[in-house]
């Protein structure tokens, strides 16, 4: 069985994820796994001070405390949900994740968004960022006002690369699930534009790996970058965008000069998907679900 983990903070900027990983495990007939790491331990003069007892009940409690923030933002779709709890013990909140993560074979986390400003980082701030850079699977970050719905439009942003092929054909396999269109869009300032050879060469490298009907390409301008994706977004209706996080220096990284995959918090109301360059073959939900 595919799974999908979400992760929360108990906050309520968490709570669009719950609902969102909820329904869309549904539609995918998933497992959800719903995980909160927490810290133990008193640490005194550089020594932890540990008990088996309370060690316990700490891990008990904090298995409550996701029951019961689950059945409150969920109701009656708590029933109807296949859903797995696993509060996990860790000091480090990436270590946590990425251990649920492996130990459940997760094909994506879920995690919500921090406050309501395009520019705020994600819920966890400096812990998303490692955890796109880090995880064995895909982020999706959802905004605090998205409501859940089968993917119809997805653009995926590029920068004409050989690994967005690689990515795509993945995203392609999921795409076809929803039976929903793939628009590619590069956008780049006048100054930095090299010309449409690079997009005439990426379109005949993409179709020679990816046997997918509904792709759509499309080349902006602009010298406010962010702008342009924001208004293309609504534009054409985009239910999730999907971003390449990668290690060397590519358009992504141009934009804020500070990774800007990893600052976004999915303009307004559409998700946004993060792969890396180590994770993105993982991502297989295939039609044959």
């Amino acid at each position: 069985m595919k799974t999908i983990l979400y992760a929360t903070d108990y906050s309520k900027n968490s709570v669009a994820a719950l609902k969102y990983a909820q329904k869309f495990s549904k539609t995918m007939d998933s497992l959800l796994v719903v995980t909160h790491v927490f810290g133990y331990g008193m640490v005194t003069e550089s020594v932890v001070l540990d008990d088996p007892e309370l060690r316990k009940n700490a891990l008990k409690a904090n298995r409550t405390r996701l029951e019961e923030f689950c059945k409150e933002y969920l109701g009656e779709d708590r029933k109807k949900t296949n859903i797995q709890i696993v509060p996990i013990e860790n000091m480090s909140i990436v270590d946590g994740v990425i251990g649920v993560a492996s130990e459940w074979h997760a094909q994506i986390i879920v995690v919500g968004t921090k406050g309501e400003s395009v520019l705020k980082e994600i819920f966890m701030g400096s812990t998303a960022k490692q955890l796109i850079e880090k995880a064995p699977c895909p982020i999706m970050t959802i905004p605090t006002e998205a409501n859940y719905k089968p993917f119809k439009t997805i653009v995926y942003a590029t920068d004409f690369e050989e690994e967005d092929v690689y990515a795509i054909k993945k995203l392609s396999e999921f795409a076809e699930r929803f039976e929903a269109e793939i628009k590619m869009v590069h956008i780049s300032t006048k100054k930095a534009y090299s010309g449409e050879t690079q997009m005439e060469w990426f379109k005949d490298a993409l179709l020679e790996k990816v046997d997918y009907g509904p792709l759509e390409f499309q080349l902006l301008l602009s010298e406010n970058i962010f702008e342009a994706l924001r208004t293309y977004l609504g534009d054409v209706g985009a239910d999730l965008v999907v971003m390449l996080e990668r290690k060397k220096s590519g358009f992504l990284k141009k934009w804020y000069h500070a990774d800007k995959v990893k600052k976004m918090e999915t303009y307004g109301k559409v998700p946004l998907l993060s792969f890396n360059e180590g994770n993105h073959e993982i991502f297989h939900f295939s039609a044959e679900l």
